[in-house]
């Protein structure tokens, strides 16, 4: 990347970096929703244990990976500086305690996991089906956690159209492995839902291999020579990568949690409840991907503005971003207000499911909007390396001052289920308004 002159130029550079990283995220959401179409053709069990194990991998998973994500504001100030030893050093030292993050990973599932299904009193074939699944899905953590490394170095350098081209490789083998696996092909027996955990498996060692791939055949990544020796490790530096990565894996873990939490509660109204509320969730979690994207894209870009020393440059990209993150999301939310009933046919063909559902995405239009709001935020004060703040932030507005807010309303202010969207919309909000004053005071350091 270059430092752009004109605004123009910044919002081309903004959206070159951001298309890229959208149709990623999307192709990963389209993975988990295939595993669990295809788990639901094999038996009831199969579909149930699949979402057990996938509810208990993905809010741990996607927080680890949110720590070793540290790497790409690093790597972008770093890269900003034109300090290029010292982008190597930092890769390097990556992959160590990135393995010791796969470890303790690893050692917590078989520790925990049996304790926690034991608990959970599934049907014992629902239970074996979720064990198998994480069993499955466990020898792909190592390359995986690797593979976040390489990802970072790539992304940091704005070049997103090569993890995207990653992902679109990798998806459909994903989803042919699943087959292969779940089904029963090519002389290997059907192992059902633990089959997904497998497929996924043989995906992130698909990953890992086509990101060391880019890093040491194309430009400008083949020139550090990443693996041409290794480095003595560095403990100073895994304790200055960690004491920034982990407030970002805190917070993703604190946003990710609320939302199973709030499906937790949901279990009370009843199956049609839990069932539009399912329902609402999925089709806002894949509208998210437009602010995820965003905040993605603000971090390399702010980070090597930084870096670059153009403080001003950074603010530009920030006003930019927050600008048409709030556009895009306005433009679906106009869009899902008289378009309700025909998502929510999509959704389900009952008339119960319908009719709670069209209302749940009213609430999601709010919803919309406040991340619309908040996620930017949390990616431009990311770029500029500010991590603690931002997690105590998002503890105080999901945990104590949202979920809270949406007991009370649910139970106390005659909201019923509907309280815990308020919740939802009230915890992202007041995140937002909390970032903001952040932001300015980070920014002040900088002016």
């Amino acid at each position: 990347m270059r430092g752009a002159l004109h605004y123009r130029e910044k919002a081309r550079r903004f959206l070159t970096i951001l298309c890229p990283i959208f149709i990623t995220q999307l192709a990963l959401t389209a993975t988990g929703f295939c595993d669990t179409v295809m788990s639901g053709h094999i038996s009831e069990q199969d579909l149930a244990g699949v979402a057990v194990g996938a509810n208990l991998f993905m809010p741990f998973f996607g927080s680890f990976l949110g720590i070793i994500s540290v790497l790409t504001p690093i790597l972008s100030q770093l890269y900003g500086a034109g300090r290029t030893e010292r982008i190597v050093f930092v890769v390097r030292q990556g992959f160590y305690w990135s393995l010791l993050l796969a470890a303790f990973f690893l050692l917590a599932g078989v520790l925990f996991v049996p304790f926690i299904l034991d608990g959970l009193q599934l049907e014992p074939k629902v239970e074996r089906v979720a064990a198998g699944y994480l069993a499955g899905i466990a020898p792909g953590i190592v390359p995986i956690f690797l593979a976040g490394v390489l990802r970072n170095l790539i992304d940091a350098h704005g070049h997103t159209h090569l993890t995207m081209m990653i992902t679109l490789v990798t998806v459909p083998i994903n989803v042919a492995a699943n087959y292969v696996f779940m089904y029963g092909a090519f002389g290997i027996p059907a192992f059902g839902g633990m089959g997904a955990g497998i497929g996924s498996s043989v995906a992130f060692f698909l990953n890992f291999m086509l990101n060391i791939l880019v890093v040491s055949r194309l430009e400008p990544f083949c020139s550090y020579r990443v693996f041409s020796h290794v480095s003595r490790p560095s403990p100073a530096e895994w304790r200055h990568a960690l004491a920034l990565g982990i407030p970002i894996g805190s917070t993703m873990f604190c946003e990710m949690s609320i939302f199973s939490a709030v499906g937790l509660f949901m279990t009370v109204y009843g199956t049609v409840v839990v069932a539009a509320h399912q329902a609402a969730m999925n089709f806002t979690t894949m509208i998210y991907m437009i602010p995820l994207s965003a905040s993605m894209t603000l971090t390399i870009l702010v980070g090597f503005e930084i870096g670059a020393k153009r403080s001003g440059a950074a603010r530009e990209y920030i006003r930019l971003g927050r600008l048409l993150t709030f556009l895009f999301e306005g433009s679906i939310a106009l869009l899902l207000v008289p378009f309700r009933a025909e998502i929510a046919q999509l959704y389900t063909t009952s008339p119960e499911v319908q009719e709670m559902l069209e209302v749940f995405l009213l609430y999601a239009v709010f919803l919309q909007l406040s991340d619309a709001l908040d996620a930017p935020l949390q990616g431009a004060l990311r770029g500029y390396k500010d991590v603690h703040a931002t997690f105590l932030l998002a503890v105080f507005s999901y945990w104590i001052i949202g979920l809270p807010l949406g007991f009370l309303f649910a139970n106390y202010g005659g909201l019923g289920p509907y309280g815990y969207w308020v919740s939802l919309i009230s915890g992202v909000a007041i995140g937002a308004i909390a970032l903001m004053a952040r932001l300015r005071h980070v920014q002040r350091r900088y002016a």
